[in-house]
């Protein structure tokens, strides 16, 4: 290397030194010393050429630290804001009458902007806005090794060798038992003791990610009504202190904010009903968006062959009521408008004020065999209640939303879940184990009871019965679909069968609202768990009063992976202390500590430890 390139090396790197540290360092060939803290430690590089003697200057620790907090500050402001804004940036919202996505996203952002939004601007909410939300699954102790084989138990084993707590044949035997649980220390109790560890802050952490979902999805969208639509926790089988701390964990910390929906407000279907709210967005209809809507499911009370008195009893006393109705009216304060419904006056007109009517359906017991049939027959009472209790279908201006946990049947390849049925033994009762569907005939319980519809054109309403819309969970990778039944198709209306398409091939080939076709659709909330998305279902209703019916529009908002969510939290961690040792180690530089010496010493060290193993395994070969 000539001496030209090297004098050209050299004042590129006294210029990078002086927009890093200041003034430019002294060249070895002055002849004034380096300072002690610009000598480079010893042993850290092979013999350099003399002119890069000055090296380490500009790759002093606090200077390293100062660059790099120009690349992580930004980094963790982006990523932590997108992390609390994400509706913001996915651009969530409740859909709106016109059912266009950056109309409805234009009109949440004006609930958040400065200026006051308008008369206008409240009327093109929609009146119902439900955020529901599937299987959350909280897990706890039970997922803990160390909860059930306790913690470091071989040390107390160990312990009762020694001190002779134990019987032996032989001193040998003695000895053989204290090494092999000694081996078991290290190869079984700290693995389990740290995996138990990590479980625990896990399960810390993923409360607080379901805990953002909710609480920024509730901050933007702005809902009127909350529902989690099954499987609270996650196993039936704990017992009743765990299932207590996990219903607290639930309420206190997961959906902080939200209540219980008190037994006076969970209904019994009747025909002397009590109006629970109007949808007029008054201060007291504001008071629905804290009463959570629960929704009974297998890992919370067990399947039919599962579910006892005793465990459907703690889920109602800490979670709510598993049947339960409730309906809200919308008023309409224009006289014409009014003069053109039902009354007195007006027998002849088939409107009614308009209602929605929720429906909350405990569907673990609706198929056989039931370990408890008294259970069983409650349910069944319960929805031959709701249907009992249910107006005319010929009557226009009503709504039955069904929510449920196990879908609807539905067959093979719809759906991400296939039908499937498993049963416990005889010698464990025969009851069911598990299912993924409901069967086909207690889905005709919904289709044909609930919503009345038929196969037959003479039925009352044509077969086309009463309006409404099902929210359901248990399959965790959500699915949409529509259910009809086909009265135009020739045969006897008895062989007619009810079929089931994807909501969007059934959009596609123009079955909803063809003449001869009642359908009903099917929404399953994919879940909320950070597997499948973290994701959050965004239901508006609104009515239309030219043809006096209800209508409404259903949108997703998902956060992303839980990964995600740890990975930010993580990253600001890590620049936090970053900053506070950049400040640290400042300061001491100021007062004339080196902080770069012991450092550099360090990283020789370390590098020599590492070639002296290559070296030493290089040998070996």
């Amino acid at each position: 290397m000539t001496k030209p390139f090297k004098l050209h090396v050299l004042s590129i790197l006294q210029g990078y030194s002086t927009l890093n540290q200041g003034p430019t360092p002294t060249l070895l060939s002055t002849t004034k010393p380096l300072r002690r803290s610009q000598q480079r430690p010893v042993g850290l590089f092979k013999t350099p050429p003399t002119w890069l003697a000055h090296e380490v200057d500009y790759m002093k620790v606090v200077a390293f630290l100062r660059h790099g907090l120009g690349l992580l500050v930004p980094l963790s402001i982006a990523f932590t804001i997108y992390l609390y804004i994400f509706p913001i940036v996915q651009g969530c919202a409740f859909p709106v009458e016109s059912r266009d996505s950056q109309e409805a996203y234009d009109l949440t952002k004006k609930f958040h902007w400065p200026s006051k939004p308008t008369a206008d601007d409240h009327a093109k909410l929609a009146p119902f806005r439900l955020l529901a939300l599937g299987d959350p699954q909280l897990e706890g102790d039970t997922s803990i090794i160390t909860n059930y084989l306790g913690t470091f138990p071989h040390v107390q084993s160990v312990f009762k060798h020694v001190t002779f707590q134990t019987t032996h044949w032989c001193f040998r035997e003695r000895v053989r038992k204290i090494i092999h649980d000694i081996v078991d220390i290290i190869m079984e109790d700290l693995p389990y003791y740290l995996m138990s560890q990590r479980k625990r802050f896990d399960l810390w952490g993923n409360d607080f990610y379901l805990a953002h979902i909710y609480r920024q999805v509730n901050w933007w969208s702005n809902p009127t009504h909350v529902s989690v639509l099954g499987d609270l926790v996650g196993s039936q089988w704990i017992d009743d202190k765990e299932f207590e701390k996990r219903g607290r964990r639930f309420w206190n910390r997961v959906f902080k904010g939200t209540e219980r929906l008190s037994d006076e407000l969970a209904q019994t279907p009747s025909n002397d009903y009590n109006i629970s709210g109007v949808l007029d967005g008054s201060d007291e209809a504001k008071l629905w968006k804290k009463r959570m809507l629960n929704v009974a499911g297998n890992h919370d009370i067990g399947y039919a062959g599962d579910l006892t008195e005793e465990r459907l009893e703690r889920f109602e006393r800490v979670f709510g009521k598993a049947n339960y109705e409730l309906r809200f009216e919308l008023p309409i304060t224009d006289p014409e408008t009014i003069a053109t419904m039902y009354s007195d006056s007006n027998p002849e007109s088939k409107r009614v004020i308009p209602e929605l009517r929720i429906v909350a359906v405990n569907d673990m017991n609706l198929d056989t065999p039931a370990k408890s049939l008294p259970l069983q027959d409650a349910t069944y009472g319960f929805i031959n209640n709701v249907i009992s209790s249910a107006g005319s279908v010929q009557y226009q201006g009503q709504f039955t939303l069904i929510l449920t946990h196990i879908p609807m049947y539905k067959p093979a390849g719809i759906c991400v879940d296939a039908p499937f049925f498993d049963f416990h033994t005889a010698a464990d009762g025969g009851g069911l184990k598990e299912q993924n569907q409901l069967s086909s005939d207690a889905s005709r319980g919904f289709l044909e009871g609930i919503w009345g519809m038929s196969s037959k054109r003479t039925a009352p309403g044509g077969g086309y019965g009463r309006a409404g819309l099902m929210l359901n969970g248990h399959d965790h990778a959500g699915c949409d679909t529509y259910h009809y039944i086909n009265q135009t198709n020739g045969t006897d209306p008895s062989q007619r069968q009810w079929e089931v398409k994807t909501w969007s091939d059934a959009q596609d080939l123009k079955i909803p609202g063809t003449d001869g076709i009642p359908g009903r659709r099917e929404i399953t909330v994919r879940s909320m768990m950070g597997d499948f998305g973290g994701n959050a279902g965004l239901l508006s209703l609104w009515f239309d009063q030219e043809s006096w019916e209800w209508k409404y529009e259903y949108a997703t908002c998902p956060l992303g992976s839980q990964h995600f969510w740890w990975f930010v939290h993580i990253f600001d961690f890590i620049v936090l202390v970053w900053m506070q040792s950049y400040a640290v180690l400042s300061v001491m530089e100021a007062y004339g500590v080196d902080v770069d010496g012991p450092f550099w010493r360090g990283v020789s060290r370390m590098k020599d430890f590492v070639l002296r193993r290559k070296q030493s395994v290089s040998d070996k070969k």
